[in-house]
């Protein structure tokens, strides 16, 4: 397995596509350019390849153990994490004056994402370091950036999201960890967490909890809920880790993928004191907590992307050299067999997993590189349209790719039939892992709720209308006669989804709001095929544009866009449809099954 992600289709998103190339022109990125950009996927790639790679089988069968003293991992995972470090991947999208190398959110993302196709195990940890990181560095004190955010960013100190708690997963206003204010103007946590990736281990000198808690009288519900720092050591005078907190390791989940992350139950408190800091304002944590799961939600997507990617590159591999079966009109059983990849079937499945991952794939780019039009905008306006933008894309860049390439990782083990049932080839593994993606950071059907019952309803429906806008926009300017037909598809299916949406929130103004989100997952799939139905528009316009003057594989390969593009729009935008259809009934088949008739 060493063709991790396909090169070509990366440039393709990154310059031709999303014209990141152009952000060179921003103050903020004019030390970069494009032989940059390259230059670091490349080292990432052969990183990957070097050090992540190769024990990734291994760390899938020997996962992360507890021994009653200490967190047992694999001696290779440290050796690629601090080879990763060293590289400057941990820090390579923050500011040159925190260490990092200011590279745009789009590049990092797609350099960092190469890391999970090759191992989702190992890039656990520094993708939640720098997200802890990352909000730190919005919401932290300067004292609080200095003592913790700078050693995460220098990879000495690792860092983690506690949220979850055993009786309180995606409910987090009956989270019950307590904070008890102290004279010292710090607070004594008491509580336990669950679902803790990273929570426990020596891969680091120390280990940044961020911890959300109820001060003592705080108010109830998600108004009351707090932010706090808990370090594994408490910092002594010079900064440096001294005393052992009372955080501690009451137990380690046993997981289907993601083997290699080590996930934790951590108490607080329970035998010793657990001392905290806190970040932002009191009862403001789940505001400032928004900030690292916006960013790991994304990152969720794009891990799925990447992880779908991987199986379907293996997929094809395999198929174009696996020799089975003839041609239906071949009547000599003498005759040579064929690769598999000859048989329609199997271009079936490996069309579907190209159509999914490369669509889910810039959906996510996407996403990274409003990011960085947020970052260079001034404009006021401007900026809030990106903000608009990001709000109502998010959780369907979380969503529709974890549910969509985990089906193409599901193909893939298809496409090698028994094989891709064994432990011999990758697939199967990659399907383990990426199965955690449609659960972790907010199941899908809660990225479905907040699509539906906040993001699409926010300021009056302005992020929904200017979703619209833009997809109008894009559909008026594939003018080309060969993209006709899916810009007519799309038209439709737009129109559809305004009207359904109109008739959702005429729904929640007469006071039905079960009834408004009883089917709102249906909403996120019929909306987010409709997204990714545009981002393959405007892929089958670059190609088509490209197509006129190319030769050889890079014909080939735009040649391949078109028709990944027509299989979407004829076998998968369809499926839109059918939701509006339920969603226009008001179905309450599900809202209304009795308990106990199950």
């Amino acid at each position: 397995m060493t063709i991790l992600i396909d090169r070509r289709d990366l440039a393709f998103l990154l310059y031709e596509l999303l014209d990141v190339e152009s952000l060179c022109a921003q103050p903020r990125y004019a030390q970069h350019d494009r032989a940059t950009f390259d230059g670091v996927i490349d080292a990432a790639q052969r990183l990957a390849l070097d050090k992540f790679l190769p024990h990734a089988a291994k760390l899938d069968a020997q996962e992360p153990h507890f021994d009653g003293e200490r967190v047992h991992i694999i001696d290779e995972v440290k050796a690629a994490l601090d080879a990763y470090i060293d590289a400057g991947f941990l820090s390579a999208s923050f500011d040159t004056e925190y260490g990092g190398l200011q590279l745009p959110y789009t590049v990092s993302s797609a350099a960092l994402g190469i890391f999970t196709a090759a191992n989702a195990g190992t890039a656990g940890y520094p993708f939640l370091t720098a997200a802890a990181a990352n909000l730190l560095r919005a919401h932290g004190t300067d004292a609080q950036r200095r003592r913790y955010m700078q050693p995460m960013l220098a990879g000495r100190y690792f860092g983690t999201m506690c949220l979850s708690e055993p009786q309180a997963g995606s409910s987090l206003g009956d989270i019950r960890t307590r904070a008890i204010p102290q004279a010292d103007g710090r607070y004594h946590l008491v509580g336990s967490k669950m679902w803790i990736s990273g929570g426990e281990h020596e891969l680091s000198e120390n280990i940044v909890h961020l911890v959300l808690a109820r001060i003592d009288g705080a108010p109830a519900g998600v108004k009351g809920i707090s932010l706090f720092i808990v370090p594994k050591f408490e910092l002594g005078a010079d900064d440096a880790p001294a005393r052992r907190n009372g955080v501690r390791l009451a137990g380690l989940n046993h997981k289907m993928g993601y083997r290699g992350t080590v996930n934790t139950v951590l108490s607080f408190g329970e035998h010793e004191a657990c001392t905290g800091e806190l970040v932002g304002a009191p009862n403001q944590g789940l505001a400032c907590m928004f900030h690292m799961m916006n960013e790991a939600r994304i990152g969720v997507g794009l891990a799925a992307a990447m992880l779908g990617q991987a199986g379907y590159r293996f997929s094809l591999d395999y198929a174009k050299s696996r020799p089975q079966g003839r041609p239906l009109s071949a009547k000599d059983p003498a005759a040579p067999p064929v690769m598999i990849v000859e048989h329609t079937d199997v271009k079936r499945l490996l069309l579907r997993q190209k159509a999914y991952v490369e669509g889910g794939l810039a959906l996510c780019l996407y996403c990274a590189r409003l990011v960085d039009e947020q970052a260079v905008t001034t404009d006021p306006a401007a900026r809030d349209d990106i903000g608009l933008l990001l709000d109502i894309l998010t959780p369907i860049a979380k969503a529709w790719p974890s549910e969509f390439c985990l089906e193409a990782n599901k193909l893939a083990i298809q496409v090698l039939g028994g094989y891709g049932y064994t432990r011999d080839y990758p697939v199967e593994r990659l399907y383990r892992d990426n199965r955690l993606n449609p659960i972790h950071e907010g199941t899908n059907g809660i990225q479905a709720l907040d699509l539906l019952g906040r993001k699409v309803t926010m300021r009056n429906g302005a992020a929904f209308r200017l979703l619209v806008a833009r997809i109008q926009r894009d559909i008026a300017a594939a003018d080309a006669p060969e993209l006709g037909e899916f810009a007519s598809d799309l038209r439709n299916a737009l129109e559809t989804v305004v009207q359904v949406t109109m008739q959702l929130a005429s729904t929640a103004a007469s006071g039905k709001v079960e009834l408004f989100l009883a089917n709102a997952t249906a909403y996120l799939e019929m909306l987010g095929h409709v997204v990714v139905a545009w981002l393959w528009l405007q892929q089958a316009r670059c190609a088509q544009s490209a197509l006129a003057t190319a030769q050889g594989e890079d014909a080939s390969f735009y040649e391949g866009k078109l028709r990944a593009a027509r299989y979407f729009f004829r076998y998968e935008l369809p499926q839109a449809a059918r939701h509006a259809d339920l969603l226009r009934r008001l179905d309450d088949t599900c809202m209304t099954m009795p308990v106990s008739a199950f």
